[in-house]
């Protein structure tokens, strides 16, 4: 009996966003904390961490795994549906960093050490990106859902 491929791309995919969703964990409950108040932790170019080595690269391929997941997946509707919910989930969650985090987090990341009125803009930020997760975590069910169904299949 051969492998269904759709199978194992929605199943990669999954993995990806688990990966996604402990990164999101790591940087809510860990670097989050903490950087507010010690801004050259999340600034490279004072020797901080940069992100982006990080999240480009997931982002990117989770989202190509879970679009062969779809194009493999899309005659079988179950799967499907569950399939469109998780682009869905992770597709918002996309779109809000985009319009939201993404150009704050540039910002914090030139800036140098936070006046009060920065530290403030800093500290919102962090309260708002753990729901960020929530998303994440809608679109690994979502995956699994798929994955449940095509496997009924």
């Amino acid at each position: 009996m051969g492998m269904d491929i759709a199978v194992v791309t929605a199943f990669a995919a999954l993995i990806l966003v688990a990966g996604s969703l402990g990164g999101g964990v790591y940087e809510t409950a860990l670097i989050d904390r903490l950087w507010p108040d010690n801004p050259a932790l999340v600034q490279p170019s004072r020797g901080g961490i940069d992100r982006k080595r990080f999240w480009i690269p997931a982002h990117f391929t989770f989202e190509a795994l879970l679009g062969a997941a779809l194009w493999t997946a899309w005659p079988r509707l179950d799967a499907r549906q569950w399939l469109l919910a998780a682009l869905a989930a992770h597709g918002a969650m996309r779109a809000w960093s985009f319009a939201y985090f993404i150009p704050r987090a540039f910002a914090f990341e030139k800036a140098g050490d936070f006046d009060a009125d920065q530290h403030a803009r800093a500290m919102a930020w962090v309260r708002a990106s753990g729901w960020r997760l929530l998303l994440d975590l809608a679109a690994a069910v979502s995956l699994c859902l798929a994955i449940i169904a095509l496997l009924a299949a």
